[in-house]
């Protein structure tokens, strides 16, 4: 039940309230070839990489993590809150992960939420998917 079909707005607040699972975006909305998710987030996501797209997250509720490697296999970790917002660039190493919370994301429709390829096996609590409609 994303707006792209009857043109209704969509309340977020009401979107996130109509599933349970973390980590299993619903799609929400469609801007041109991208898809507007929004998830739950808590627990450890996996370490993953998309080539060829950025990805934008907006911090609806509780806090995010970002952990990020650098090509030298350095490491470090962004915080995000409450309205934070973050780009983690095409080709970037990262692995989400949070205390409990809620995100918005902006991808291109079909990017895999484990990205292109991953580290190691996908927790149960983690869905590898290019987004579920709202009504899913």
């Amino acid at each position: 039940m994303t707006n792209t079909d009857d043109r209704a707005p969509v309340n977020l607040t009401t979107a996130l309230a109509s599933f349970d699972e973390v980590y299993s975006p619903r799609i929400v909305a469609r801007v041109n070839d991208y898809d507007v998710r929004v998830a739950h987030t808590l627990g450890e996501h996996v370490w993953h990489v998309h080539e060829d797209t950025d990805e934008f997250f907006l911090v609806l509720d509780g806090r995010f993590d970002i952990a990020l490697r650098d090509a030298d296999g350095g490491e470090r970790v962004v915080e995000l809150h409450r309205g934070d917002t973050f780009v983690v660039p095409r080709g970037t190493e990262h692995k989400p992960s949070s205390p409990g919370g809620s995100i918005l994301m902006f991808e291109p429709t079909g990017t895999p939420t484990t990205g292109d390829r991953h580290d190691g096996d996908v927790p149960a609590h983690v869905h590898s998917t290019v987004g579920k409609a709202l009504d899913a």
